[in-house]
């Protein structure tokens, strides 16, 4: 850990750690949840039973807190769980998963989402929501919702590694051609090319992608550096020290 003054507070080996750690809580909290219900009783449909529940990527949270409490904010000054919303521009409000606010500026908020099994059924809703929540989120800026500083916005995504993600899919039939670069693609890999869209049409800050495969809990892969938590958080930290300035 670097004592420099504005230095980013962990080097890599600890950088990785804590990305483990989260990584395996996520797992546990995703096959917790899904034991709790079979024995209550409750039989949610297919994967439902697993994430209803909700908290399965708090360990993902908590890094993310943690690394703006070393930028200098107080626990009063991150909104997890309570105190996360904030207003839109194509509804009244939209609920953030990490709010930091210092005085009346609004310095960072994140979405974090993830998605196992059901590649086919959850992807193109997750692009949706992803454009739509940015789109949003940034016209309500410009419109004057959210002061007068540019906040910054962060979109965190966790993939299952497995088969069904990483299999190449056809497209199907298109009165207008797709463009080149979709065909071929596996789930990770459209992933990934909207993940770089999204930063190339400014809809976010940074954005992390992140895959897992079940059952080897702390493993994790990155599939390219400007979509890695390293990239992610050093952004995040040098907005939240300018901010705080």
């Amino acid at each position: 850990m670097s004592s420099r003054r504005g230095a980013f507070p962990w080097d890599e080996g600890e950088l990785q750690r804590r990305v483990r750690y989260a990584v395996a809580d996520y797992w546990a909290a995703r096959d917790g949840q899904a034991t709790r219900q079979r024995e209550s009783g409750v039989a949610d449909a297919g994967k439902r039973g697993e994430v209803t529940g909700g908290q399965h990527l708090d360990g993902f949270c908590s890094l993310f807190c943690d690394l703006v409490r070393s930028a200098g904010y107080l626990d009063a000054e991150i909104r997890y769980r309570t105190g996360v919303n904030l207003p839109g521009y194509f509804r009244p409000s939209k609920k953030w998963d990490i709010v930091v606010i210092r005085g009346n500026r609004l310095c960072a908020a994140i979405e974090l989402k993830s998605q196992v099994g059901s590649f086919g059924n959850n992807y193109n809703n997750r692009t949706e929501e992803a454009v739509g929540s940015s789109v949003d989120f940034w016209t309500a800026y410009r419109e004057g919702r959210m002061g007068a500083h540019q906040p910054w916005l962060g979109y965190f995504f966790f993939l299952q590694d497995s088969p069904g993600s990483r299999t190449p899919i056809r497209l199907g039939p298109l009165d207008f051609p797709a463009e080149d670069v979709w065909h071929g693609l596996s789930y990770a890999e459209r992933y990934a090319v909207l993940g770089r869209r999204l930063l190339l049409e400014r809809h976010y800050s940074a954005v992390s992608l992140l895959l897992s495969p079940r059952g080897d809990s702390a493993t994790y892969t990155e599939p390219s550096a400007d979509l890695g938590m390293a990239h992610f958080l050093k952004s995040l930290y040098g907005h939240l020290l300018a901010c705080a300035a």
